[in-house]
Order: structure tokens, then C-alpha cells, then sequence
């Protein structure tokens, strides 16, 4: 799977960080489901493996948010988009913290994801001021 391409204009610090934790996240999920994809003792999967694919998700709908943020004409708008950003980053955290207590060693790699978020949290903080 490639990372996502969306349009050829240079782009934000904050879409460039989304791409990071996209990559970062796609490639600790990949790590993780490996470890999670086996069944336990009473037969029923962890369901934990959900997680693996919500990081997936929500870290790879970053992106094509700042754009639609970025590309409207009214703050309205810019604002709605703007808020899907932090609603995405506030869930990919908590998902990040909620993988933190799994059974796996791909949990190490977790603060790592998590500390590129808090930058991506900073970035957000002055890109909506932009806006």
C-alpha cells in the first residue's frame, strides 16, 4: 500500500506531519496485527486487533481533511473541516493509549506515535489559527 497522494501543490507543515503519523501508524499496525491475529486460548480473537485498524483509518483521513480545510473560501468551512482534524488526532490517541496495554512488543512503538502526535497537536494548535 502507497502512501496517499493528494495533488501536487506543496503542502503545510501539518499535512507533511499527517503523512508522518499516517506512514508511522500504518507501519506499528502492521506490526501489532501480526501479533494480535491469533487466536486466544478460548477461541475468540483479540479484540484488540480493532484498534490496529482504527489507527489505520483515522491517521489516513488526516490528510485529505487539512486539504478540504485549506482549500475553502469561507472560515465557516475552514472551520468544520478544522475540527474533523482534531476530532481524528484526539481519537487516534486515545486508540494509541488503548494499544499501550496489549500483549504485544509492537507496543513499544506506540510512544513514538504518540509523541508525533503531540507535535502534530502543537501544529494544529497554529494551523487553525491560520484559518
Amino acid at each position: 500500500m502507497s502512501s496517499p497522494s493528494f495533488g501536487n501543490h506543496s503542502h503545510s507543515a501539518i499535512y507533511n506531519k499527517a503523512l508522518d503519523i499516517f506512514s508511522l501508524s500504518r507501519n506499528i499496525a502492521t506490526y501489532l496485527s501480526q501479533d494480535l491475529a491469533h487466536l486466544q486460548r478460548n477461541g475468540m480473537e483479540d479484540p484488540n486487533i480493532y484498534f490496529t485498524g482504527d489507527i489505520v483509518q483515522q491517521s489516513v483521513s488526516l490528510g485529505p481533511e487539512i486539504l478540504k480545510a485549506e482549500s475553502q473560501s469561507f472560515s465557516e468551512e475552514k472551520h468544520k473541516y478544522a475540527a474533523s482534524v482534531m476530532r481524528l488526532s484526539n481519537l487516534l490517541y486515545k486508540n494509541c493509549e488503548r494499544l499501550e496495554r496489549v500483549n504485544s512488543n509492537g507496543k513499544d512503538f506506540l510512544p513514538l506515535l504518540r509523541k508525533e502526535l503531540k507535535k502534530f497537536r502543537k501544529l494544529q494548535h497554529t494551523w487553525r489559527l491560520t484559518l
